[in-house]
């Protein structure tokens, strides 16, 4: 049976999917805009700091806010609505609860929602790819000892890219290189909040009408988002990140297998099995021809002359020698498509996606120089954004991950485009983010034996 049809039993079953909602923001909204039109699914609560800005939210996609009646999970199981409030925690513990999206984006918050998830036993879809570049590996690890799945977002596109090299790989094609489009130039590195929308070339009024968040969309402007969103393809899929970070070199979807093949053979790649982000802007501002910004896509190699020869038989883009080729998607829909994970964990039982081996890390990196005294500001801020690195360097040179770089004030000087590093700054090492990630580190040094 298909995802529908299986929903649709359970719809006709009365016995819907329970599902809880953490953070409504973009990618929460989106999905709340469509879970109501789903069979078999039943919100059952929605939790957020602030829950008029959930309500507002919840305005904005035609949310029928009558559904937001219950005073507890109890009563929201029982005539069909959905309960709104600010305590996650409890919504965690609850009962009536079966899965679990934590669409905050907080690296803090996703690390505690993960943990209780574990707990009470509770499956837990991990939108926030802050969160689990921190410190999903040893999240992933707690899930499977809890028995729950942890997964990977669907819409989002380390999900898809997942999705995508899972296919090549179970037809028996070796994947070369996998990733997304974002439109970069090297000068975005130093975007701050207060030049962002220039990059886009977003107006005032189109800011002003929408939920736009400065700082947020400047996290992926400046190249921390495709870091991350690269960090966590290489952790689920068993890639490994460029030794000196991602390259962003331009390119459309049909130059995909001539430029994301080995070096030796004409293309960028110093090593197959690798993931990178492809640009939709050449490095003069000109456009990319039939590029890819939206989307994702999967360089893969023929294993033979025939399945070469199939490549051409059958039309597909191949490099001059006839040997790469790629696959791609053009665009995602983030939480337009998260029921998809939604629906394959209730019914399958399978993350669509998941966190492996530690293989990326994403280090803090200075946008300017930086003097001691100062206070980092995080994601798509002012001072730092993130660059990928492979994690036995990171852990080699005590970097400090970019989803802690918050309100952390530097002991020294950092230069211009230089990694900031534990040793730098002060930070409280009781928080459990601190305390959490310094586990994970302390963990797979000794199993990396460095």
């Amino acid at each position: 049976m298909s995802l529908i049809q299986k929903l649709r039993a359970r719809a006709a079953q009365d016995r819907p999917v329970r599902v809880a909602v953490i953070g409504v923001g973009k990618f929460g909204s989106m999905y709340l805009s469509q879970a109501p039109r789903t069979p078999g699914i039943h919100v059952v609560a929605v939790a957020d700091l602030s829950p008029d800005r959930a309500r507002a939210s919840l305005t904005r996609v035609d949310w029928d806010l009558s559904r937001l009646g219950a005073t507890s999970l109890a009563q929201a199981v029982k005539d069909g609505s959905t309960f709104l409030t600010d305590d996650a925690a409890v919504v965690i513990a609850s009962d009536f609860v079966d899965i679990v999206i934590d669409a905050t984006g907080s690296p803090a918050a996703g690390i505690a929602h993960a943990l209780l998830c574990c707990e009470y036993r509770k499956h837990i879809i991990m939108v926030n790819v802050e969160a689990d570049v921190l410190a999903g590996p040893l999240l992933a690890r707690r899930a499977k000892e809890a028995g729950i799945i942890y997964s990977m977002a669907s819409g989002d596109q380390p999900a898809l890219i997942a999705e995508m090299v899972d296919w090549a790989r179970t037809i028996g094609l070796e994947v070369v290189c996998a990733g997304k489009g974002t439109k970069y130039l090297p000068v975005y590195h130093q975007s701050t909040p207060d030049t962002v929308w220039g990059h886009y070339g977003f107006s005032a009024e189109q800011v002003a009408g929408g939920d736009f968040n400065a700082q947020m969309f400047n996290s992926f402007l400046d190249g921390t988002k495709s870091a991350l969103e690269m960090a966590a393809v290489s952790n689920g899929c068993e890639l490994n990140p460029p030794k000196d970070g991602l390259f962003f070199p331009p390119c459309g979807v049909d130059d995909l297998p001539h430029i994301l093949r080995p070096r030796n053979e004409g293309g960028l790649l110093i090593e197959k099995g690798t993931v990178e982000v492809v640009s939709s802007i050449e490095r003069d501002g000109r456009p990319v021809f039939r590029d890819l910004r939206w989307g994702v896509y999967a360089v893969f190699e023929a294993p033979s002359r025939y399945v070469m020869d199939c490549f051409q038989q059958y039309g597909l883009q191949t490099d001059s020698s006839g040997k790469y080729a790629a696959m791609y998607k053009p665009y995602h829909l983030i939480g337009l498509e998260l029921g998809i994970s939604v629906a394959s964990i209730a019914v399958r039982q399978e993350a669509t996606g998941a966190t492996g081996e530690w293989r990326g890390d994403v280090v803090a990196t200075t946008k300017r120089p930086l003097k001691k005294g100062e206070k980092l500001d995080g994601e798509g801020g002012y001072t730092v954004y993130g660059k990928l690195m492979q994690t036995t360097d990171s852990l080699r040179m005590h970097a400090l991950p970019i989803g802690l770089a918050h309100n952390m004030v530097l002991k020294h000087d950092v230069a211009q485009g230089a990694a900031v590093t534990w040793n730098d700054v002060d930070y409280d090492a009781t928080k459990q983010a601190v305390v959490f990630r310094k586990e994970q580190e302390t963990l797979f040094r000794k199993e990396m034996a460095l």
